[in-house]
């Protein structure tokens, strides 16, 4: 008897809650409520549903708002969205206490998105890359512990 957890449509997916950084939790404890996986959204939705979930403290959530974009758009936006969802897993990493995953995936993310021009959709790139690079540095200097909404970039309009 195969007892994994499945969704609707049978594919294997963890019915475990999780916590706002993705962390699964027992069963039957509370938790917060999943993002929904495959939802379209205008790039200008996708923005303001992630920039929510971060300032919510919940970049775990974000990354999958991101990866939605970047699975369901046009190629052309895919480095964008892609390095977005880095840059938030990183986050959740770095919140976690994953001192060199954060720190490598705030990286990563940062390079995928470093060399795009203008500010797609309104997103500062210049500002998110150098917010990613700051916390990479903090974090590998073993500084004071990462709160994920207090450090949660700002995706238009650099940081603030």
């Amino acid at each position: 008897m195969n007892t994994r957890d499945r969704d609707g449509e049978g594919r294997a997916r963890n019915a475990r809650p999780r916590d706002g950084l993705g962390r699964p939790l027992p069963y039957g404890a509370p938790g917060v409520e999943r993002q929904p996986e495959g939802v379209v959204r205008s790039p200008a939705e996708t923005v303001r549903e992630a920039q929510r979930l971060l300032d919510a403290g919940m970049p775990f959530h974000a990354h999958e708002v991101f990866e939605d974009a970047w699975k369901s758009g046009p190629e052309a936006s895919a480095p964008l969205w892609r390095g977005l969802a880095q840059l938030a897993v990183g986050l959740t990493h770095a919140a976690r206490g994953n001192v060199v995953g954060g720190a490598r995936l705030l990286r990563r993310g940062a390079d995928g998105i470093e060399g795009l021009q203008g500010a797609p959709y309104g997103i500062d790139v210049p500002g998110l890359v150098r917010w990613a690079g700051e916390l990479a540095d903090r974090v590998e200097g073993a500084g004071p512990a990462v709160d994920a909404a207090r450090e949660a970039p700002r995706l238009a309009g650099g940081l603030e």
